[in-house]
């Protein structure tokens, strides 16, 4: 019988079960708090996002008719507080602690104006980042005041959709992280019978989602007017590039507060929805899927299913303006049996496949051979994340050396935080090793003096400044098993 990913398991505060390859409960839902200080006689925002949410729990298909007057004063003030306070400013030049003075004021301004319909939405900031394979990746800087408005509508439709949305589906929801999407990868490929990977890959998807199939996902849950026409300008406020405005007819700008939440809501209906029924009324055995944003790994038992489900999967996209990037989507032969069935047939080693940073191997275990998926840092990242703390420590070299200490550490621990996962200590040592060079190659061009700076001092430094190697996440079933907050397995 099929194993689906969304399991029968008890909802837990007002949320969907999650999936039964994860063995975790589902996403928490937003914390109550207490109400915004300096607002007097206002509902607290909690109570009006809990009873949001029980609504869109009664009740699967109801349409939320009447939603604005959710965005209270209130509400624009926890948004306001819950925005990076160090974000780049967008056309309007204002920061976030600009804003901050006088700030019951502007909000009850900027309130009034969305209330009665005269708010209108700034183009976007064009800003450039640089990608991993030398091309540029663009990002899309709002004015404050519309990060405001848009972090009150992600609170109020948080509560709707979280509700909706699948276990397997992970990227920016409440509770929710990469490596729980790693860990489920992880659990379904060497617990459940994966033979086969489809590693998707959706070309260009925050520029390629459709204004007008969103607006009727979004319609689904969603009747009130003023919000879809609030989303609406949202989408189509357009960017703005060297002072330039350029018009947006499709896709949503990389960097808006709502974007996230908006892929999400096309990829649930577009992607998750249609994986869920096809799993169960086509494939012939297992299947599942590990979503995290727009980036997504299928694991099948058959090969003919992993055939047969990427090209419903391509025709799919087709369909609603999104296609799969030739070049970087695969099918390869993966999991417990690939490496034994390749050696058959005279074959090189099983083919890897990357997701979220880490390159998954099919690997055996010492003490008796059996099937073990290594994890490790993908190696163009690591070579990225060398380059670019070589070049920022020659930048930096004159610094106070505790002060270039306290940077290296942060830099080196972040890494860690994220990368320490079982069995990929050699890439984290890798890294140590070389910032370790680096750092000392870097204290010698401080002056002409620099070559008599020994390796003896050297190593104090690394020793005072430079995080050692350890692992800092456990195995993914442990992870799974042990829920203390959810109180069963």
């Amino acid at each position: 019988m099929k194993q689906t990913n969304k399991g029968a398991q008890p909802e837990v505060a007002g949320h969907p079960p999650a999936e039964s390859v994860e063995k975790r409960p589902p996403a928490k839902g937003n914390p109550c708090q207490l109400p915004v200080p300096g607002i007097q006689g206002l509902e607290p925002t909690s109570s009006r996002l809990i009873r949001i949410r029980e609504a869109a729990r009664r009740d699967t298909n109801l349409r939320f008719t009447s939603l604005l007057h959710h965005v209270s004063v209130g509400m624009l003030h926890r948004a306001f507080h819950d925005l990076n306070k160090g974000a780049a400013a967008g056309v309007d030049k204002v920061t976030w602690h600009e804003y901050n003075v006088g700030l019951n004021n502007r909000l009850e301004d900027l309130h009034d104006r969305v209330q009665s319909g005269r708010y209108r939405a700034k183009p976007s900031k064009r800003r450039w980042i640089p990608k991993s394979d030398g091309r540029q990746r663009p990002l899309g800087v709002a004015a404050l005041e519309d990060k405001i408005v848009q972090q009150a509508f992600v609170l109020v439709l948080q509560e709707i959709y979280e509700l909706d949305f699948l276990g397997f589906s992970y990227g920016f929801r409440p509770g929710r992280s990469q490596h729980n999407a790693l860990d489920a990868l992880y659990v379904a490929i060497t617990e459940h019978k994966v033979n086969w990977i489809i590693d998707a890959d959706i070309r260009g998807f925050f520029d390629s989602i459709s204004h007008e199939w969103l607006l009727k996902f979004v319609g689904h849950r969603i009747g009130d007017k003023r919000v879809l026409r609030l989303i609406r300008k949202f989408l189509r406020a357009g960017v703005s590039e060297d002072g330039e405005w350029s018009k947006t007819a499709v896709g949503t700008p990389q960097g808006a507060v709502i974007s996230p939440l908006l892929a999400n809501i096309y990829l649930h209906y577009v992607l998750d929805l249609w994986v869920q029924a096809w799993r169960r009324r086509k494939a012939r055995g297992e299947l599942y899927i590990v979503r995290y944003a727009d980036d997504f790994v299928i694991g099948c038992q058959y090969q003919d299913d992993a055939q047969r489900c990427l090209q419903a999967l391509k025709e799919r996209l087709f369909t609603f303006g999104l296609e799969l990037h030739e070049q970087k989507t695969r099918l390869i032969e993966f999991g417990r049996f690939a490496s034994a069935n390749r050696r058959q047939r005279g074959e090189r080693k099983a083919e890897t496949f990357d997701f979220l940073g880490f390159t998954h191997i099919c690997g055996r275990r010492k003490k008796d051979g059996g099937f073990m998926l290594r994890r490790q840092t993908q190696t163009k990242r690591l070579r990225q994340k060398i380059k670019e703390i070589r070049t920022i420590l020659l930048q930096h070299r004159h610094k106070p050396v505790p002060e270039q200490g306290k940077w290296l550490h942060s830099v080196v621990q972040g890494y860690f935080n994220y990368h320490a996962i079982p069995g990929n200590s050699r890439s984290l040592q890798a890294l140590r090793t070389e910032v370790q060079h680096a750092w000392l190659y870097a204290l010698r061009r401080r002056s002409q003096k620099g070559k008599k700076f020994t390796w003896e001092r050297m190593k104090r430094l690394i020793a005072t400044w430079i995080p050692r190697v350890r692992i800092l996440h456990p195995y993914p079933n442990l992870r799974f098993c042990v829920r203390p907050a959810a109180g069963a397995v």
